[in-house]
């Protein structure tokens, strides 16, 4: 079968990644404590179990893969600039920065979180291949080809406590010149402008603006139809980087450019604003007019009075020949657009058969990220999106010169824009070497060059999960038979009469857990119930914490005894969690100078048993899989690995969703390399098989 896809290569680079001077060793670094400065803002929005960040732990970050575009780019830095892409917590990921050397350092933060809405944002993954194997995905509930990418479904007041603390880091993240642009619905407008006013003060607001979009009409019998959504513009300080936006002129707006001299066709636009300024330089005499005398309270000249003497001098005062106040003339050769307003309706959203879709419900258009990137950053300022989701935010700014960070706690949507990302990158590589006029993205417009040509992906934290976390932890809690609790900020349900706290299943139960319990328990010293924690694993050094802690609890005198239940191995409640991970048969062959790799065959248990459970009680439909290519969203070869670090030799990533990796590849390898094969399955578990040639 042929078909169409994409194969990069790239440097055997083993160089450090860095998108600024600063430069971390993140695989040496144990956790940092980052002090954070209070928020003093007004008004002070309250809900149940608010509480201040005063500080937030870094966990160290683990560098786990690395890209680099193939480039003969001239006059550029003997080192590769890198993007910086994180899995994990965007808490922890923003912690982590904090604490390495980006405080104050980024120029914009875009962030589109979850809206609270109540939805279950899916994202939609057939199997590649024929129609017959796409048909197996149907069904009801959360087939086989759907992921959890996160569930908007929380409690209100755990939701703000949530936004609350990132949009703190947030903050101290920003540059003094820099800007937060927060992309919400009518849902939770209100909430966050209280939110961000207490964060950022209400002096930094700056617009809020309404992105209209849908056009479609459809009739709501008990409302307006909702059809925009809302995006808040504050910024760190009232001197922040803003650059004017430009739309294109309606064709009543073209009628005003009606009048002609020698130097072309312009319209006149004004150069009095309202305002009373009879004290300063704007508000003198010029010409006989004298502006604090018109209109009910006055006017005053747009320019100071030297300034008006100049443009006259240069024939760009328009006196109209019956006399009245002067106006500029503004020539068409010159316009340059209308300036963009705070209701953008001239962008519209994705539609599912375009070229950008991602398969992400929420997915925002590149247009609208494009708008907010230009606007507020230069040439190599730093982005960051810390709910990346589809990769959109990392895609536009780096079709655009500017550096990026991105974090999502979704393996699916790392994987989704790590092959964004690969595509534009060598796009902008192959643009370069074709001496091509424009980039991606940047039509028609003179585009500054890359700010990088390759990225690196780490995990904080050591979130490395096999299955999706919100899909984890629904199916702990009916495992359990816990009730959960929505109003809780801290413990997630009840077991009977214990009070249940789950922990991220990133990580096993640590002496840092237990010490949070204990700190809940001493603002709550009211609260006689016993605690269950429940998670994956336990580290050893715990069963001396919970000994000490548990002693003075055994007749029954003292409240708040703390027992731990692993979902693996617990007496009552293991074998919850039972995960038999993907296989793949890899044959390596040593040529003169390459090495040729075949994939035999690859098998993913997950994939099949889910096919299963979706077709229970048909026989006549359970899974057939004629080709393992199917399974396999894509390959990866590292043709020297160090056992650390996956650095990108070649991507097999085909393009169309119908289309099939090759599964045969050649690479060059040195004699005595160690070459890596990452095969990465429709539902993003990854198998790493390694051949020492």
């Amino acid at each position: 079968m042929k078909t169409s896809k994409k194969k990069t290569s790239s440097p055997k680079s083993k160089k450090k990644s860095s998108i600024t001077s600063t430069q971390t060793d993140t695989q040496k670094k144990t956790e940092t404590r980052v002090e954070i400065k209070p928020a003093k803002g007004r008004p002070m929005l309250t809900w149940v179990g608010k509480k201040p960040l005063r500080h937030a732990i870094a966990y160290p970050a683990q560098l786990v893969e690395t890209f680099h575009a193939q480039s003969k780019i001239v006059n550029r830095k003997s080192e590769i600039d890198t993007g910086l892409l994180f899995h994990g917590d965007n808490k922890d990921v923003l912690a982590y920065l904090l604490a390495n050397g980006y405080r104050g350092k980024v120029k914009l933060i875009y962030i589109d979180p979850p809206f609270d809405s109540g939805a279950d944002y899916v994202r939609k993954v057939e199997l590649r291949g024929t129609v017959e194997n796409a048909k197996l995905l149907d069904g009801e509930g959360y087939s086989i080809g759907e992921q959890i990418q996160y569930t908007d479904m929380w409690a209100k007041d755990v939701y703000l406590q949530v936004m609350y603390e990132r949009i703190i880091l947030i903050r101290e993240l920003l540059s003094e010149d820099g800007s937060l642009y927060l992309h919400c619905d009518y849902r939770k407008s209100h909430h966050f402008r209280n939110l961000l006013d207490e964060v950022f003060g209400e002096d930094n607001f700056r617009n809020e603006i309404s992105w209209k979009r849908s056009a479609i009409a459809t009739s709501v019998k008990t409302q307006w139809r909702n059809s925009h959504d809302t995006i808040l513009y504050y910024t760190k300080s009232s001197s922040p980087t803003f650059n004017v936006q430009y739309g294109d002129y309606s064709e009543s707006s073209k009628k005003h450019f009606n009048q002609k001299d020698e130097k072309g066709i312009f319209a006149t636009v004004p150069l009095l604003g309202s305002g009373v300024t009879k004290s300063g330089e704007t508000g003198k005499v010029w010409r006989g007019v004298d502006p604090n005398k018109l209109g009910k309270t006055g006017m005053h000249w747009l320019k100071k009075p030297n300034e008006l003497d100049e443009l006259d001098a240069q024939g760009k005062i328009y006196f109209p020949p019956s006399g009245g106040i002067p106006r500029l003339k503004y020539y068409e050769e010159d316009a340059k657009g209308v300036y963009v307003p705070d209701f953008w309706d001239d962008i519209n959203i994705i539609n599912s058969m375009a070229m950008e879709s991602e398969g992400y419900p929420t997915q925002k258009p590149e247009e609208l990220l494009r708008r907010i990137i230009l606007s507020a950053t230069n040439e190599n300022d730093i982005v960051l999106d810390c709910f990346l989701g589809s990769g959109t935010t990392a895609d536009v700014a780096q079709s655009l010169g500017r550096r990026w960070i991105g974090a999502d706690i979704n393996k699916g949507a790392i994987q989704t824009t790590i092959k964004r990302l690969q595509g534009v990158m060598n796009e902008q590589v192959d643009s370069v070497k074709n001496k091509t006029q424009s980039l991606p993205g940047m039509e028609g417009d003179e585009t500054p060059p890359p700010a990088q040509l390759g990225f690196a992906v780490y995990r904080v934290n050591d979130y490395d999960l096999q299955i999706q976390h919100n899909e984890a932890f629904n199916l702990a809690v009916e495992h359990l038979g816990m009730t959960r609790t929505k109003t809780d900020a801290f413990f997630d349900g009840t077991l009977g009469k214990k009070l249940v706290k789950i922990v991220p299943f990133n990580h096993p139960v640590t002496p840092l857990d237990l010490e949070e319990v204990k700190n809940e328990l001493k603002n709550r010293p009211d609260e006689e119930r016993d605690i269950v924690l429940v998670s994956l694993g336990k580290e050893y050094a715990i069963e001396a914490w919970l000994e000490e802690w548990n002693k003075h609890r055994k007749q029954g005198n003292v409240p708040n005894k703390i027992e731990v239940v692993e979902l693996r191995s617990d007496p009552k409640y293991g074998g919850f969690f039972t995960h038999e991970p993907a296989k793949a048969k890899v044959s390596f062959k040593r040529t003169k100078d390459n090495v040729e790799i075949t994939i035999d065959d690859f098998i993913s248990p997950t994939i099949l048993e889910r096919l299963s459970q979706q077709n229970k009680g048909n026989p006549l439909f359970s899974p057939q899989i004629s080709d393992w290519r199917s399974m396999v969203d894509s390959v990866m070869i590292d043709a020297n690995y160090d056992g650390e670090v996956f650095n990108i030799t070649l991507a097999d990533v085909p393009e169309r969703k119908n289309d099939l990796v090759e599964g045969k590849y050649s690479v060059e390898a040195k004699k005595g390399a160690t070459v890596a094969v990452k095969v990465t399955d429709m539902l993003g578990e990854e198998v790493l098989v390694v051949k020492g040639m």
